[in-house]
């Protein structure tokens, strides 16, 4: 009995197949999932290749040309490109502000042994904090260590081009790689580079022109190279920060800020009482100005002094966000600068029927809404980070300023930055500037309205208050400029001399005091100008017309 009930409970086990089977594909799924998973682990981020290796032994080149033939993209970026091509044709591939065109005679070498139709050109861009330079070009292993062919210099748009085609070093090409990078600078010489460490354990080296050639026209730097390698454009512009000068425009920058904080501040205060005490559109204009200023000075402080206290990477999350801060404040502080500008075409030409419904809400619409609309398309595309301004030093060393805003990775960073720093301050500044010779034309009229209905000994008498007059009216119209931002209109300046580069520095870090000073000069009003005649009406006039802008 007991001998059947084994057999029995025997036969019950070997009839239920299921289980073994089940468990056995459960087993395999799961080892093929950790296999796939760890092999995406494996698989380094693209963005991420160059920062790894620069920290990695060795040669930090030829670990960046190992790593990105097998990096995986998980984030869109404009600045690297996988691309399987055919080694018959040629290759083109634009990147940043070059364009690249490789022979099929250097697709075809880069395959080596292999007879494939196809090869994997990888074209990249770097910053060029990533190589630095050598004191002198000595005992390195590779294409030349001597000093014929070291150049230095400015690296073009702080931008490297990385070339990279199949697994074979490709070198010595009857017809060249061809890299065209484009410019809208006055250059005064450049040269075609390419980047040779000294040392393979080394991370120092320096830009050669060996196997490359230059071409350079009023947009274009061609340049066709003989291999394929880390390229860039060795430049000399015509004016450049020294390096002994940094010192001093950072302090007056820091400086400058830092009190125009304080002063946006008190005239935030002074503002406030008296559209609390008499609510005016004119002064309502006035407090976000000053408010979008104050945001833009403390936006400024913070991006240089995070970024030169700590040794932030550039996709340091805080950094981005002060960089956000800083450009939108700088637009803001443009747009109501404009309003300004409006504000007192009305005022002077419009004069009456201006009335606008909902007037504050739609300027600020315009004034803070465009701003923050164009900083949140500017985030979805990874724009800000930390951006690296160059330095020309002594005995060809150059050294580097760094602050959060527009990422120099970013491969429009110029356009954007040209954009935002340029052609809307430009316009902005024509427009108020417009609106300043128009208090000047209005002014004049006024004036020789007084004084043509006045004898001799009244123009005698005008004549001894001409200096008196002159200050008044020209204190006024200097506060008037500097609400309306005209103090920008330098920045055409710092092309041209180091002195307009001090100066635009001055005059605009200093802006806060000068909003803080107009603010005053409407609240205090001398006991001269409650009591003066019909000779000062063109004064009152003109003052009345700025009280009320």
């Amino acid at each position: 009995m007991s001998k059947q009930t084994f057999r029995k409970q025997n036969s019950h086990s070997t009839d239920r197949p299921f289980p073994v089977p089940i468990s056995r594909t459960m087993w395999i799924t799961l080892c093929l999932f950790t296999l796939f998973f760890l092999a995406r682990i494996e698989a380094l981020d693209c963005n991420a290749v160059p920062h790894c290796c620069s920290q990695a032994n060795g040669s930090w080149t030829k670990c960046y040309e190992r790593e990105i033939t097998t990096c995986r993209q998980r984030l869109r970026n404009f600045n690297f490109h996988h691309l399987r091509v055919n080694v018959s044709q040629e290759a083109e591939k634009s990147v940043s502000n070059c364009r690249v065109n490789v022979p099929s005679s250097a697709l075809q070498m880069s395959r080596g042994n292999v007879n494939d139709d196809e090869v994997l050109l990888v074209v990249t861009v770097l910053n060029s904090n990533f190589f630095q330079p050598a004191p002198a070009p000595g005992g390195g292993k590779g294409r030349s260590a001597g000093r014929s062919h070291h150049r230095s210099g400015t690296v073009l748009g702080d931008s490297v081009v990385v070339v990279k085609a199949g697994s074979r070093r490709v070198r010595d090409l009857s017809h060249p790689v061809r890299l065209t990078f484009r410019h809208d600078k006055e250059i005064e010489e450049a040269a075609c580079v390419f980047w040779q460490e000294t040392y393979l354990d080394d991370r120092t080296g320096y830009w050669s022109t060996e196997g490359c050639h230059t071409n350079v026209t009023q947009a274009e730097i061609v340049c066709c190279c003989d291999h394929l390698s880390f390229f860039a454009v060795v430049v000399n512009p015509v004016l450049s920060v020294e390096k002994a000068s940094a010192p001093a425009l950072r302090y007056i920058s820091f400086t400058g800020s830092a009190l125009s904080v304080l002063f946006t501040i008190l005239a935030l205060i002074i503002y406030a009482r008296i559209q609390q005490r008499r609510p005016d559109k004119t002064v309502c204009v006035h407090l976000h100005l000053t408010g979008a200023l104050l945001c833009l000075h403390l936006s400024f402080l913070l991006s240089s002094c995070w970024v030169l206290v700590l040794d932030v990477a550039d996709e340091d999350w805080i950094c981005k966000g002060l960089g956000l801060l800083l450009h939108c404040s700088l637009m803001a502080t443009f747009l109501w600068m404009a309003v300004e500008g409006f504000h007192l075409y009305l005022l002077l030409v419009r004069v009456f029927n201006i009335y606008i419904k909902r007037y504050m809400l739609k300027l600020s619409l315009v004034a803070w809404g465009l701003p923050t609309l164009t900083a949140v398309l500017c985030v979805s595309f990874n724009v800000y980070g930390k951006h690296t301004i160059q330095l020309k030093g002594d005995d060809n060393h150059n050294s580097t300023v760094q602050l959060c805003w527009i990422s120099s990775q970013f491969p429009q960073d110029l356009l954007i930055s040209y954009i935002t720093t340029a052609a809307l301050p430009f316009l902005v500044v024509l427009f108020n500037f417009c609106m300043v010779c128009l208090v000047v034309f209005k002014m004049c009229g006024l004036r020789k309205r007084t004084r043509g209905g006045g004898s001799s000994s009244g123009w005698k008498k005008m004549n001894d208050d001409n200096w008196a007059r002159l200050w008044r009216d020209g204190s006024t119209l200097l506060g008037l400029s500097c609400v309306l931002g005209l103090p920008w209109g330098l920045s055409g300046l710092t092309y041209v001399s180091l002195l307009g580069i001090y100066l635009f520095t001055v005059l605009n870090s200093l802006q806060g005091i000068f909003i803080f000073l107009w603010s005053l000069a409407l609240t205090c009003k001398s006991r001269a100008e409650k009591n003066s005649s019909l000779r000062n009406t063109s004064s009152q006039k003109l003052m009345t017309i700025s009280s009320n802008n």
